[in-house]
């Protein structure tokens, strides 16, 4: 697949179901158990954060399962050479709790899909000009409504706005009303140990109060 026609399929996939799931902790004989509750319930956008037990076993699990029904990709990439082992296991996400430069032009060089990271308005443009498909709110608790709209009402209008940490069904609502394109779901989807029926009846969750708006 080309870059552009990734970046195609990931908008579409934002504006259908704008939920990424983050499995932080999961291990790779749960992965395809959880992968599925996912899947089946509705969430196409799937990270595994590099700070995960062998995440890139997990990551290349999913994406042999699931890779013609969902992208999948790593959260917590920091250094320019994980952006080529994900290249390497066909991973399509390349997620950063901060706007590294360095990792946005290795992202876009692989062809894959940059999410970086951001708190102000530098770090936002700073991170466009690199070359970041959609702008990662984090910590968006830290950030507030009031944060995002003030940084909405000057960056590119085109430009999605992904809200991650604090997210679950109870703000969900809020943060899409004021403009927010997607949600990053951490502990209220996942957390260690989850078995996957639990998985997908917080999934489910997630989804009825998206589809509440």
């Amino acid at each position: 697949m080309t870059a552009e026609a990734l970046e195609a399929l990931f908008r579409e996939t934002l504006a259908k179901a704008p939920l990424i799931a983050i499995l932080r902790g999961i291990r790779p004989n749960e992965v395809e158990a959880i992968g599925a509750a996912l899947v089946e319930s509705g969430i196409r956008l799937i990270e595994v954060p590099l700070n995960s037990p062998d995440p890139f076993s997990s990551i290349a699990r999913l994406v042999k399962r699931f890779g013609d029904a969902a992208l999948v990709g790593a959260g917590t990439v920091t250094q320019p050479d994980d952006v080529l082992e994900l290249a390497d296991i066909g991973a399509s996400l390349v997620i950063s709790p901060h706007a590294d430069r360095a990792v946005i032009e290795a992202t876009r060089r692989a062809g894959l899909i940059s999410l970086p990271g951001i708190a102000t308005p530098t770090e936002a443009f700073g991170a466009i000009a690199a070359g970041a498909h959609a702008l990662k709110l984090f910590p968006m608790e830290m950030i507030g409504i009031g944060g995002m709209k003030a940084m909405k009402a000057v960056l590119p209008p085109d430009m999605p706005l992904i809200a991650v940490g604090g997210v679950g069904p109870s703000s969900i609502g809020s943060f899409r009303d004021a403009g927010c394109a997607g949600f990053g779901l951490g502990s209220s989807l996942y957390r260690p140990g989850m078995n996957a029926g639990a998985v997908r009846t917080a999934a489910e969750a997630c989804l009825a109060a998206l589809a509440e708006r």
